[in-house]
């Protein structure tokens, strides 16, 4: 007998996995249960859908019933929600959301793909009207009605995006390319909270350089219609509380608080749930019923390479675990890697891109041993026009030298460089496998010495012993003298340390003199080239000598974050 493969929930994982059977098995029965009105969408277009970039629902759609009928013969059932399962009988309770009907549906392997449920916190004024999450085609449209039927010529709408994560900053874009004035309320002390705060300060600050006004570590309390009595004077149709007792106006509320895995369905049926809220599934994807499989937003997995058990909400990892459970049922097991939580975010002409552990996640696992390297290297050959820096952070295992994650932040080239760390990444490689990677190189996009490279090279003499590179947190620590190496007048312009003594490099070898041998120095330059130098120059002529990470391009942005600035 053919087998019965039914999936519960379509989009990424779960449409995924039905394709990817079909081309395996020709001869199953292969169901998609979907609650919503479309089996399979591009979700992370939504944003842009509702900034008009995205012109009309039909550029998002993936595919449709009718495709799935017509060239996988797959049956795929929209608007029909599983309400319960029986493992015993292998069976799901379907509900026919348009006519009520509820009938049970017989499976041999069940997959479920039911994604994952916007946060929507029990706070008063929560459901009130211009208030919305962003999840599906539906909620999308509805903001973009909303914002429609509330413009009239010569006026600005106000938005108030809760939260400053990747989906917060992607609407806030385009609310504003939209043509609204929009705040952001995040909880966090920064913005893009799995990035590095010196990093994430890059973005914020481009943000508030397009007009956004940006509130850190502040909590949504309540939302209230702006008319009432409390709020009489204020403008906009909604008011929102913080638990500072701040009141910030506003015509539309997007929720952009993260969100949960639906995985209600499965616990209720006994299946095993992580701490996260996930369900557990092994590297199959098979969770602890040996019929049932898991993929796509309501899984918990494993972070690679840290080995942490992780739940992360991303397109790719999902559509993979789509093709590995396929896979699995069809006889042909594979294994699933795990997540590095690989990203990108681009938005006012930047782009912040990230791959594996970030230093604060390192830190909060207790993990000791590694090592962190900043650079700023032009995109592509300084002297071709159009160059542009990017902030580049790279952390590795000093032992070993294996890469543990890195973050790039730049107007071009930044994306393409996380890319071929996250390869490395997968492959198991070490900072020495970057400084001796062969990328392309035309001086249009990129340099004889890529910034993947370079930061190799930073990270392989660190671990050769040629360079000590301390954390601008270790700034004047066990008495250190700070050294500045830059001139008088470009300190003058771009600012500096307090209290450096500033010695040109051009001129170090002959005041050598003037450093004592019997304190640690610790040197800066703007972004770390010319310390490097100063470091060598010391440490043969007997100096204890450290470059502070980066140059004061990045401890001007890990002073700021300290700040919480």
């Amino acid at each position: 007998m053919s087998k019965r493969i039914v999936i519960v929930g379509g989009v990424a994982g779960g449409a995924s996995a039905a394709a990817r059977f079909r081309r395996l098995d020709e001869a199953a029965s292969i169901t998609i249960i979907e609650r919503g009105p479309h089996v399979s969408f591009a979700n992370c277009g939504l944003p842009y859908f509702v900034g008009g970039r995205i012109g009309g629902v039909d550029d998002l759609l993936v595919a449709d019933p009718e495709l799935f009928a017509k060239r996988f013969r797959i049956e795929a059932r929209v608007l029909h929600e599983v309400i319960s399962l029986d493992r015993e009988h292998h069976e799901i309770e379907v509900r026919e959301l348009a006519t009520g009907r509820v009938y049970r549906e017989p499976y041999d392997k069940l997959i479920l793909a039911p994604g994952a449920s916007p946060i929507r916190p029990a706070m008063p004024g929560i459901d009130l009207p211009g208030v919305f999450t962003i999840r599906s085609i539906p909620d999308s449209e509805a903001v973009r009605a909303f914002v429609a039927a509330k413009s009239s010529p010569g006026s600005e709408l106000s938005a108030l995006v809760v939260g400053g994560g990747f989906i917060g900053l992607e609407m806030t874009e385009n609310l504003v390319h939209r043509g609204l004035s929009v705040e952001i309320l995040e909880l966090a002390d920064q913005v893009l909270p799995p990035m590095d705060p010196e990093m994430a300060g890059l973005v914020g600050r481009r943000f508030e350089e397009n007009g956004v006004r940006i509130r850190l570590g502040e909590a949504l309390a309540a939302i209230e219609v702006a008319n009432s009595r409390q709020t009489k004077g204020l403008d906009g149709s909604l008011v929102a509380l913080t638990r500072a007792g701040e009141r910030i106006p506003a015509d539309l509320v997007i929720l952009a608080l993260g969100v949960r895995p639906e995985s209600g369905l499965a616990a209720r049926a006994g299946l095993a749930i992580g701490e996260r809220g996930g369900i557990v599934v092994d590297a199959e994807m098979r969770t602890s019923d040996l019929d049932i499989y898991a993929v796509g937003d309501v899984v918990e997995t494993t972070s690679f390479p840290s080995g942490e058990r992780i739940q992360v909400p991303l397109a790719g990892p999902a559509n993979r675990q789509g093709r590995i459970a396929a896979d699995s049922i069809a006889g042909r097991p594979r294994l699933f890697r795990g997540v590095q939580g690989s990203a990108v975010l681009g938005a006012f002409g930047l782009t912040a891109a990230l791959t594996g552990a970030s230093e604060k996640a390192l830190i909060r696992a207790g993990r000791s041993g590694y090592r962190a390297v900043a650079l700023h290297p032009p995109q592509h050959a300084e002297y071709y026009p159009g160059a542009h820096p990017i902030h580049l952070k790279l952390l590795f295992d000093e032992a070993s030298g294996q890469i543990l994650g890195a973050q790039a932040v730049g107007e071009e080239g930044a994306v393409k460089r996380i890319d071929v760390i996250s390869m490395a990444i997968q492959l198991g490689g070490t900072v020495e496998d970057l400084e001796e990677a062969e990328l392309c190189y035309a001086p249009q996009f990129g340099s004889a010495k890529d910034p993947v490279n370079l930061a190799g090279m930073l990270a392989a003499n660190s671990r050769r012993g040629l360079v000590d590179f301390q954390p601008w947190s270790e700034l004047g620590k066990d008495g250190a003298l700070v050294l500045d190496v830059r001139g008088e007048a470009e300190i003058g312009k771009n600012g500096g340390p307090a209290g450096a003594r500033v010695i040109r490099l051009e001129a170090l070898r002959g005041n050598l003199d003037q450093l004592p041998h019997d304190r640690p120095i610790q040197i800066v330059c703007a972004s770390g080239k010319r310390a490097y130098v100063a470091a060598r120059i010391l440490a043969q002529s007997g100096f204890r000598a450290s470059v502070l990470n980066g140059g004061w391009e990045s401890g001007r942005e890990v002073a700021s974050a300290s700040d919480g600035a």
